[in-house]
């Protein structure tokens, strides 16, 4: 694991490179949680907002079974610069603490390419075991993303969980997911002798991960636990096509131009609906 007050050494590049992902610590201050948590949590408080939150239900009344009717994620909030949830999003993207990280993982320069944020109430349906990159579609290469939580994670909650020595995988199809576990439709089994591990976090930490490694998480089982997190991903400067999804920018906040196609999408596609 990485600590703010210590470089990333060669063992732990190698780590990355063979499990996938790795965790810097308390990269965020507890101020910094609070001010995030604060100004997603107010954003919603009246529930999702038109243009911002992943609406799945056309009509006003909310499914009282599936917490995420009133809590779904919100999509790109960094391009709501009128928001204040939009002005945190843009910061934290391209924030020079995430970019330190990356560009020694990625051996060269990161581009930013989204943000989504998850509030994950008591209750809330999981997402399942999937690949960033069948989503973005990089090429030639790998995304990576930068995740940050907001709450401490844990089993109970539905922390994050990774597979470790899955980072070097082609990106597998999908198969489908239980929509009474998953709020997602795709379904990626770890290969045979392979398991995915939960990744226990503070608020504050920030969880790296490629987008070959295999991941995701269960349904949150606490009663009172929310687990709230921002999440950011990138791309290598060298890529050369991604998903039309994703726009990149350089971590100035300059536009940049990379070519895109029709493939991919939204990291991870809903199932619409209710859920009973």
């Amino acid at each position: 694991m990485l600590t703010t007050d210590s470089l990333i050494t060669e063992t732990d590049e190698q780590s990355f490179r063979r499990d996938g992902f790795i965790v810097a610590r308390r990269l965020l201050s507890p101020d910094e949680v609070e001010t995030l948590r604060d100004a997603f949590m107010e954003e919603n408080r009246n529930g999702p907002v038109e243009g911002l939150s992943e609406i799945r239900h056309q009509n006003a009344a909310f499914d009282r079974n599936d917490p995420l009717a009133f809590y779904p994620r919100m999509m790109h909030p960094h391009r709501h610069p009128g928001k204040r949830v939009g002005q945190l999003a843009s910061r934290y993207l391209i924030d020079d603490r995430i970019g330190a990280i990356l560009r020694q993982l990625m051996q060269e320069e990161p581009l930013a390419v989204q943000t989504m944020f998850y509030f994950k109430p008591p209750g809330a349906r999981g997402q399942e075991l999937h690949q960033d990159n069948f989503y973005l579609r990089v090429k030639p290469g790998t995304c990576m993303a930068a995740w940050i939580a907001l709450d401490d994670c844990d089993e109970e909650n539905g922390g994050m969980a990774c597979v470790p020595s899955t980072a070097n995988l082609d990106v597998q199809c999908p198969q489908q997911a239980d929509p009474a576990k998953s709020f997602t439709t795709e379904h990626v089994p770890p290969p045979p002798g392979f398991k995915a591990e939960v990744v226990k976090m503070s608020a504050g930490d920030v969880l790296f991960f490629n987008g070959s490694t295999i991941h995701g998480s269960g349904p949150n089982q606490s009663a009172t636990r929310f687990r709230r997190s921002l999440i950011c991903h990138y791309v290598p400067a060298s890529t050369a096509q991604m998903s039309d999804w994703y726009q990149a920018i350089d971590f100035r906040g300059n536009s940049r131009a990379i070519e895109l196609n029709t493939d991919g999408g939204p990291c991870g596609t809903p199932f619409t609906g209710a859920v009973h």
